[in-house]
Order: C-alpha cells, then sequence, then structure tokens
C-alpha cells in the first residue's frame, strides 16, 4: 500500500509539474494570470487528495498491525486472549469502515477535481480491491474463531452502533466542512478586469464615465483567489485604477519592459473596500 501512495504522490507531482510548466510556456500570453488560477486550484485539489491517501495508508498499516495482534492472540489460551481477539477485530471492522468512506471521499475528489489522470483512477481502483481483501480476510478470520468458540456476536452488535454512530457524526461533520469551506472561498474571493476604454464600455462596465455602476457583464472578469494572488500583470504602459482601493494597500510599478505590474501589498485591506477591480488600460 505504501508504494501505492508513493506512486500516487509522484503522479500528483508530474501533473503539478506539467501544469506549471505550462505557466512558463504562456508567460508572454495576456491570460497568464487566469493560467495562474487554474494551476492554483489544481495544486489546492492535489494536496487535498494527497491528504486523503495519506489517511487511507495509515488507516491500511493501523488493520495490519491489529491483524497481526490477532495472530499472536490466536496462539494463547484463556479468557485474556479472547478479550485481545475481540477488542483487535472490533479495532479492524471499525478502521475498515473509515477507510472505505475515505476511499469513496477519494473517488468523489477525483470526480469534481479539474486533475484528470488514469493513473490517479486506477489507483484508487487498487485501493478498493485491497480493502475488499481485508473484508475477505474478517470472514475468514471470525469462520476460524468460531471453530474456536471465540463467538463475537455481542460485539457486531457494539460495532454496528459504533459504526451508526461513526457514520452520523461523518456526515454531520462534511455538511460543517462543505459550509466552512463555501464561506471561506466566498471570503477569499476577488474579481479583476483590465481593458481599453472601448471594451469596458462594451461590458456595461464603465458607462458615462462611471464605473460597475449598472448592469455589468460579471463573467468579463477573472476570478482570484486574494490569499494567493497579489501580482497582476496588466501588459500596457498606461493604467489606471478606476475601482477605489486603499492606496497604501498596492504598488503600481512598470516592469523590464515598461508595462505596468500591480503589487498587492496588503490584500485585506486592498479588497476591503470592493472585491472588484478595474483597471484601464491603452
Amino acid at each position: 500500500m505504501k508504494k501505492l501512495v508513493l506512486l500516487a504522490i509522484s503522479v500528483l507531482a508530474m501533473v503539478s509539474c506539467n501544469e506549471k510548466a505550462a505557466k512558463v510556456d504562456l508567460a508572454s500570453n495576456t491570460k497568464v494570470d487566469s493560467l495562474n488560477q487554474i494551476i492554483a486550484q489544481k495544486d489546492n485539489e492535489i494536496n487535498d487528495m494527497l491528504s486523503t491517501f495519506g489517511e487511507i495508508e495509515e488507516g491500511f498499516r493501523q488493520i495490519s498491525a491489529a491483524e497481526n495482534r490477532v495472530a499472536v492472540a490466536q496462539q494463547g489460551e484463556g479468557a485474556d486472549s479472547k478479550q485481545r481477539i475481540r477488542e483487535n477485530i472490533q479495532f479492524i471492522q471499525s478502521t475498515m469502515k473509515q477507510n472505505k468512506e475515505l476511499i469513496n471521499k477519494l473517488k468523489q475528489q477525483l470526480r469534481e477535481s479539474s486533475v484528470k489522470s488514469d493513473a490517479l483512477r486506477k489507483l484508487v481502483e487498487s485501493m478498493s480491491q485491497q480493502l475488499e481483501e481485508s473484508e475477505k480476510q474478517m470472514i475468514s478470520l471470525r469462520e476460524q474463531l468460531d471453530e474456536k468458540d471465540v463467538h463475537i456476536m455481542e460485539l457486531d452488535e457494539k460495532v454496528a452502533n459504533q459504526n451508526t454512530a461513526i457514520t452520523n457524526l461523518t456526515e454531520e461533520s462534511t455538511q460543517k466542512t462543505q459550509v466552512i469551506n463555501t464561506q471561506d472561498k466566498q471570503l477569499h474571493t476577488a474579481w479583476f478586469v483590465f481593458g481599453t476604454k472601448n471594451e469596458l464600455k462594451e461590458q456595461q462596465i464603465l458607462v458615462d464615465g462611471k464605473v460597475l455602476q449598472s448592469s455589468f457583464n460579471k463573467e468579463y472578469f477573472t476570478k482570484i483567489d486574494i490569499r494567493v494572488d497579489k501580482e497582476i500583470k496588466l501588459y500596457s504602459s498606461s493604467a489606471k485604477i478606476l475601482t477605489s482601493h486603499p492606496s497604501s494597500a498596492y504598488t503600481l510599478q512598470r516592469d523590464a519592459n515598461k508595462q505596468y505590474v500591480l503589487r498587492i501589498t496588503d490584500p485585506i485591506l486592498f479588497w476591503s473596500t470592493s472585491k472588484y477591480l478595474v483597471v484601464l488600460v491603452k
């Protein structure tokens, strides 16, 4: 299992590197900032999936360790030995259920992710197969214990109740996490656009000298994460910020090509007055 996770990390790393390479190749393109956002999003998705991979790996490691403890306890006799067996079986069943939930979570992450990789999907399927094998081994182990009169009917009922409680807590936690994530994204999301006067007028962003006063085209803006995106290349030797932002929160300087670059030095302050940024260029 550890090899699978290491392979997953390698695949995810290659995906990330390829995206970053694309960023360099397209540096001269006027849409490079949008590509930067896509790359940042993919990096976040990759980190989330790596975290889930790690949790699944740890679950399998704990299952293997518990199985070894059961094997040792089977060689002993008496009530103490049977109790250790029951406790470890309970732990194995609970951990397998958690791993199944994590694998389902990973499948959902892959479905919703912008990272498309057949190798990752195959790794997830391999994990699912390993979990099925573990479940089959558990059935076989219980049959062996039944032959030795180590009955665990009461344990089954207890585990079922615990699994139901775990499921309820997991669903509640998932719902809360989704709400928090949504609120967090909204809190740290902003939009920017730069264009000529005619371009801004065409999108109803600039009307009769006033900015964002009418029903403007929001699709024309680029969405960004204010925690990540602190530099916006304007690709023009003339730039004027039309929206209201504290002057102490940014600098507007020319690069080596004499084109303006907006650097946001204090993101919280900069976006406190407006989550929309409009820059007039020529």
